[in-house]
C-alpha cells in the first residue's frame, strides 16, 4: 500500500519507556521502577487538581466546552493577554502540528537548533518542508541569524529552555533572533519548562506579553511539566489574534477532554503547588550535579525540571541506560541526537537516592 511520500523520510517518535515495560522485561515490582526519563513532575499531580477530577469524574459522558472560556480566562489573569491571544491544545505539540499545517508545505524552510525537540522536524516533514539546522546544539543567536538572512525561513523554533539538553537562551539573545527575523517567519519561542527557568534566573526568564510586542512570534507553554498534568494534556499558545484566527482554523472541535480541562483551570490557580515542584527542583538538582563532579563526567546547565549528564570516551550513555534499565532506573539516552548522555528527570529525594545507589553500582 502507498502512503505519502513525505513518511518516508520521516522517524517514529520515541517516548520514554514506560513503567510497565520494565515490570515485563525485568520482573521487577512496579513499585520499585523509577521512572526518570519523561521530564514529568515527580511530586505528581497537585492535590487540589486530583480532586477536581474526581468531583468532574461523572461528566466524562459529555463533551467539553469548546469555548473553553474558563480556562482561556484564567490563563489570560495568569499572563495579562487578552483572550484572543490564546490557543488551547492537546499539549503544546499539537499547536505546533497546527504552525507546521498553517506555515509550511514543500519547499518550505524550517530552521532549529541542532538538538532539539524531536516533534518540530517530524511535523515539518509531514509537510514536505525542508529542515535546517544551526552548526551548534546551543542556541547561538549569532548562527540563527545568518541562517536566517541566508535561507529566509519560513518558520523559527526557539526552544528554550531547550529540551532534550536543558540548556536556555539569554533574555538579550532571544530578542535579537526575534528582532532580526523577516515579518514573514513565524518565530516560535518553546517555553515548556519556563516556569524553572524564571525561577532560576531572570536572566533567562520569558514573559509572553513580550512575545505579544511581535507581529510574527507565538509562545508555546505547557501544563505538563511544573503543573504535573502530563498525562491530562493541556497546552497553548500565545500570539497576536491575527496568528491565533489562523490556527484555530486548523483545531478539531472538543480538543481535550472534560477532565483535562477541569484540571488545568484548577492548575492555573494553584500556585501553592507550583512553588512545592519548584522547591523541591532547587533542593534537588544540585545532587546531580555534585555527582557528576564527583565521577569527572560534565553536565550541561540545566534551565529545566532534568540534567543532562555528557560523558566522555571511557563511559557510553547507552549501556549506562540500559543497566540502569535493568535495576529499575529508566532514563533517557541522547545517542539518537548524537549525543554521548544520559537526560535524567530531577525527582524527589528517595528517587534520586535509588538512581545514584544504581550509578555506584554500575561504576563499581
Amino acid at each position: 500500500m502507498k502512503f505519502n511520500k513525505e513518511l518516508d523520510s520521516i522517524k517514529v517518535y520515541e517516548a520514554g519507556k514506560p513503567i510497565e515495560l520494565v515490570v515485563r522485561e525485568f520482573g521487577i515490582a512496579p513499585e520499585e521502577v523509577v521512572k526518570l526519563a519523561s521530564n514529568e513532575n515527580p511530586l505528581g499531580t497537585s492535590p487540589r487538581v486530583a480532586a477536581t477530577i474526581r468531583a468532574n469524574a461523572d461528566k466524562a459522558h459529555l463533551y467539553p466546552d469548546d469555548s473553553m472560556f474558563e480556562l482561556k480566562e484564567a490563563l489570560s489573569q495568569r499572563y495579562d493577554v487578552l483572550e484572543e491571544t490564546l490557543i488551547i491544545g492537546a499539549g503544546s505539540d499539537q499547536v505546533l502540528e497546527f504552525v507546521s499545517r498553517a506555515k509550511l508545505h514543500p519547499g518550505a524552510k524550517v530552521l532549529m537548533s541542532r538538538v532539539t525537540f524531536a516533534m518540530y522536524e517530524i511535523y515539518a516533514r509531514q509537510q514536505g518542508a525542508t529542515i535546517l539546522r544551526t552548526p551548534d546544539w546551543r542556541h547561538r543567536p549569532e548562527e540563527f541569524l545568518a541562517m536566517m538572512r541566508e535561507h529566509r525561513p519560513d518558520v523559527v523554533y526557539l526552544c528554550t529552555p531547550n529540551n532534550p539538553t536543558g540548556d536556555a537562551m539569554r533574555r538579550e539573545d532571544l530578542f535579537a533572533v526575534l528582532d532580526g527575523a523577516d515579518p514573514e517567519t513565524l518565530v516560535v519561542v518553546d517555553g515548556a519548562y519556563m516556569e524553572y527557568a524564571r525561577a532560576k534566573d531572570p536572566d533567562y526568564a520569558v514573559d509572553p506579553r513580550e512575545i505579544l510586542e511581535y507581529p510574527n512570534a507565538l509562545y508555546l507553554g505547557t501544563f505538563s511539566k511544573a503543573y504535573g498534568l502530563g498525562g491530562m494534556r493541556v497546552g497553548y499558545g500565545i500570539a497576536q489574534p491575527g496568528i491565533i484566527e489562523a490556527l484555530l482554523k486548523l483545531r478539531p472541535p472538543f480538543n481535550i477532554t472534560t477532565l483535562s480541562l477541569a484540571a488545568a483551570i484548577t492548575a492555573c490557580s494553584d500556585d501553592e503547588f507550583l512553588e512545592k515542584s519548584l522547591a523541591l527542583h532547587r533542593e534537588q538538582i544540585g545532587r546531580y550535579e555534585a555527582y557528576a563532579r564527583a565521577h569527572r563526567f560534565d553536565y550541561i546547565e540545566s534551565y529545566t525540571n532534568f540534567i543532562t549528564w555528557n560523558f566522555g570516551g571511557d563511559l557510553n550513555s547507552t549501556d549506562l541506560a540500559e543497566a540502569l534499565l535493568e535495576r529499575g532506573v529508566i532514563v533517557r539516552d541522547l545517542a539518537s541526537y548524537g549525543l554521548n548522555a544520559l537526560r535524567i528527570t530531577v525527582g524527589t529525594a528517595a528517587q534520586n537516592d535509588r538512581l545514584f545507589a544504581a550509578m555506584d553500582e554500575i561504576l563499581g
